[in-house]
């Protein structure tokens, strides 16, 4: 009897050993990987737009002496430099065409009873004009003066032909300022016409306009307009304007100007005509480079400075 006893013992041991066999493994366990960190890069506000030629009213003219006048308002994503730069086309036309040197034209019964009747049908609706609309309808008053300036020339036997034009421009969409500028050229008669441009700069993080103290260091003013007079120096005498500096400044003072950009060089400052030169230099620019401007401007309006493996700085000094 043991002798099966211990048959069946072992026939038990050799079955639990198959079964076993039979079983299927356990799945190795899988490796937890750890959250990915992701990095969200912030995005960069930019300024980006076109502009748009407004329609103005300006009678039909098939001579050779016609006035041409053309006026371009900036149309972009950032509604508070629209509104600005349209006060700023405004500004221009007023100092251009100065409506009470220019005899108005004598109103007619008829034009009269036609302009009582449009603003009675103006009180009783006003549709919602677009942005460029209202601009339009704010320039027509310089529009008129233009008109009576040509045909007061024209009465004078003037063969010349007189012309406008103002049109903004993106200069620089964003950090560390975007730029607009505002170039115009008119001839209104005369030995020659005249040429303007001006720079405006925003902080688009914080919806304002950035003038020249704002991106200055306190107390570096005066700094900065010394570099601005040696930069001065500089043109006159490259330019062969004079060869004492001292004697051109007895009539073409230098001057610090508000109007500025930031170009890849420098701080760019912006001359209109006459300011420090003659007729002849036309528009001026002093340019100061970054490297001059290290502890006057503000550190935001630097550009940042790539530092050099420590194998190449060794290199270049060998």
């Amino acid at each position: 009897m043991p002798k099966y006893n211990k048959i069946f013992s072992l026939s038990m041991l050799a079955t639990a050993i198959l079964l076993s066999a039979c079983q299927p493994r356990e799945s190795e366990p899988q490796k937890v990987n750890s959250p990915e960190t992701v990095q969200v890069e912030t995005e960069v506000v930019q300024l980006q737009g076109e502009t748009e030629k407004l329609n103005l009213d300006i009678p039909n003219c098939d001579g050779k002496n016609c006035p041409e006048i053309t006026i371009e308002r900036l149309n972009s994503n950032q509604a508070f430099i629209d509104e600005f730069i349209d006060q700023q086309i405004l500004s221009r036309l007023a100092g251009v065409l100065n409506a009470d040197a220019i005899a108005p034209v004598k109103a007619t019964a008829s034009s009269t009873a036609e302009e009582s009747s449009a603003a009675a049908s103006e009180a009783v609706a006003k549709p919602q004009l677009s942005a460029r609309q209202k601009l339009e309808k704010q320039a027509q008053p310089y529009m008129q003066t233009f008109l009576n300036l040509d045909k007061e020339l024209k009465a004078l036997s003037a063969n010349h032909s007189i012309s406008l034009m103002i049109k903004p421009k993106i200069l620089n969409p964003a950090e560390p300022l975007a730029t607009v500028v505002l170039n115009s050229t008119h001839y209104l008669g005369g030995a020659h016409g005249s040429t303007a441009q001006n720079y405006y700069n925003f902080d688009l993080d914080s919806n304002t306009l950035v003038k020249l103290d704002d991106i200055v260091l306190p107390q570096q003013k005066a700094q900065l307009e010394a570099k601005a007079h040696e930069a001065f120096k500089a043109w006159v005498i490259d330019s062969q304007l004079a060869t004492d500096v001292a004697e051109y400044e007895q009539a073409w003072k230098f001057q610090l100007t508000d109007n500025f950009f930031l170009t890849k060089q420098g701080l760019a400052l912006q001359y209109a005509e006459y300011e420090i030169g003659p007729y002849v230099v036309g528009l001026p620019r002093l340019t100061i480079p970054y490297r001059d401007l290290d502890g006057i401007l503000k550190p935001e309006y630097l550009p940042a400075i790539e530092q050099s493996p420590a194998s190449e700085a060794k290199a270049a000094t060998k």
